[in-house]
């Protein structure tokens, strides 16, 4: 169905032929609903438990047996963004009650987005499901977010952390200047025991703390979701049972926070923090981080300099509308994020592009050994990051419908070397050819050595305002 639309690309994939480019097939849906007078209004609401609604309208062909695939593709296609970019546990849509039927059918726990409604409605916002529901356009609410904006406090003692996979970094942090950092190896992802987390992060703050006077306040980024500093979804603590989940890691944090006297704390997706972290170095805002690794990492600071509480979730939103685009075998949909920025998309393009690898050769090997071939000039190797570079130049167009993008922050293990260099001019390219009005108002930047040490403990450190910590 998707390619009923035909949105021609002016690049094509070396390795995928059959890429259908999430921002063109978009615009030449909008372009019919725009040549039909009689196209119909549509709104969709997202809501959370605390009143928090993000609203978003469009356009949509008229309802008829005809246009109902259509209208279901993008409408569907467009709501799944929205939950992983902004998310919410209830969606109400005003405009089309056969709309809001269809969509309540793919997102229950029995559709096609299954996935979708466990996640984001049961585990981050701890709602019974996600619930889509018809309404009028009189009934329908406004915008409103009950989340103070985080970021760009640099008074005082503070103590910033990062917690990887692999080891956690942290900081001590004296009115805006690093005076002690470190990195501590642990490997958090498979301990079962949480306790073994709670006494890992206790130990950095307080190596960090013997460093200053005194601590005023505490920020640090983590990988997965935070909400109200309660961590809802994170591979750190993949290894912990769902009972010792919800009874000992999401209060971590505040047991953390008990444990130094209440000092205001606030924690945040890493990619939030990048994102922020990015902004102040480079002393203009509206910036997303774009984080190709294991997975797709994402983050980002609006144009008032502040990160939000968005999910910007990137791995699970679709960027690729082909019927045949690669499953992705976590949520089960086709053409998400993860699997065309990440060591996934480079492990699924090799055998594309001749190259073959042992099954149980682990994905970090695999790229490694991709980049190396690149490194050495090899024209197979070339494909795969010349195929990257082209879903990267039609993503950046296709975010930049969501996001007010001044600066895009590009890193991620994938992004290294001359594989990435590929990456990024492509990405260029492509933008300057379909996209020339982006091309001349965003800016890409890649980190460099100063923002790598410091820049992310800064951040972190000064998440927490003194004057209004969360109690």
């Amino acid at each position: 169905m998707p390619n009923a639309l035909n949105p021609n690309p002016k690049h094509v994939p070396v390795l995928d032929s059959r890429f259908v480019p999430a921002v063109l097939w978009n615009r030449a849906y909008r372009e019919r609903v725009a040549r039909d007078a009689a196209g119909q209004d549509l709104l969709l609401a997202l809501t959370r438990p605390d009143g928090t609604v993000f609203r978003h309208a469009v356009r949509v062909l008229p309802d008829g047996e005809a246009n109902r695939p259509l209208n279901l593709r993008y409408v569907e296609r467009l709501l799944k963004f929205l939950l992983w970019m902004k998310g919410g546990s209830r969606v109400l849509v005003a405009g089309s009650d056969t709309l809001a039927a269809q969509l309540a059918k793919v997102f229950s726990a029995e559709g096609a987005r299954a996935f979708d409604d466990q996640t984001v409605g049961r585990k981050v916002f701890l709602d019974e499901r996600l619930r889509i529901e018809a309404r009028s356009m009189e009934e329908m609410p406004g915008e409103f977010s009950t989340s103070a904006a985080l970021g760009r406090n640099l008074d005082g003692c503070r103590i910033g952390f990062d917690l990887g996979g692999s080891d956690r970094k942290c900081a001590a942090v004296i009115d805006g200047e690093v005076v002690h950092s470190e990195e501590v190896e642990w490997s958090p992802y498979f301990e079962s025991d949480p306790n073994y987390h709670f006494e890992g992060i206790m130990d950095s703050l307080r190596r960090a703390a013997r460093h200053m006077p005194r601590v005023d306040a505490i920020g640090g980024s983590s990988a997965g979701v935070y909400v109200n500093n309660e961590p809802r979804v994170s591979s750190l603590f993949r290894g912990v049972s769902d009972k010792d989940f919800d009874k000992h890691v999401r209060p971590m944090f505040g047991r953390v926070r008990e444990a130094w006297k209440g000092v205001p704390f606030e924690i945040a997706n890493d990619g939030e923090v990048t994102a922020l972290a990015a902004s102040m170095s480079l002393k203009d805002n509206a910036v997303l981080g774009i984080s190709m690794g294991t997975s797709l990492a994402a983050g980002y600071c609006d144009g008032d300099g502040r990160i939000t509480s968005w999910l910007n979730e990137l791995a699970f939103v679709p960027m690729d509308y082909a019927d045949s685009a690669p499953r992705d075998e976590w949520s089960g949909d086709l053409g998400c994020g993860v699997q065309c920025f990440s060591q996934q998309a480079v492990a699924r393009l090799a055998p594309l592009a001749g190259l073959d690898y042992a099954d149980e050769m682990p994905l970090p090997e695999r790229l490694s050994a991709v980049q190396a071939m690149m490194k050495k000039g090899d024209e197979r190797a070339r494909r795969i990051f010349e195929t990257i570079g082209v879903y990267f130049g039609y993503s950046v167009a296709w975010f930049a419908e969501f996001y007010e993008i001044r600066h895009l922050l590009i890193l991620g293990r994938v992004t290294s070397g001359e594989g990435g260099e590929i990456v990024i001019e492509k990405g260029k390219q492509i933008l300057a050819d379909e996209f020339p009005e982006l091309a001349q108002s965003v800016g890409m930047t890649t980190p460099d050595e100063d923002f790598k040490r410091h820049g992310q403990a800064i951040a972190a450190a000064s998440l927490p305002s003194l004057r209004s910590g969360r109690r």
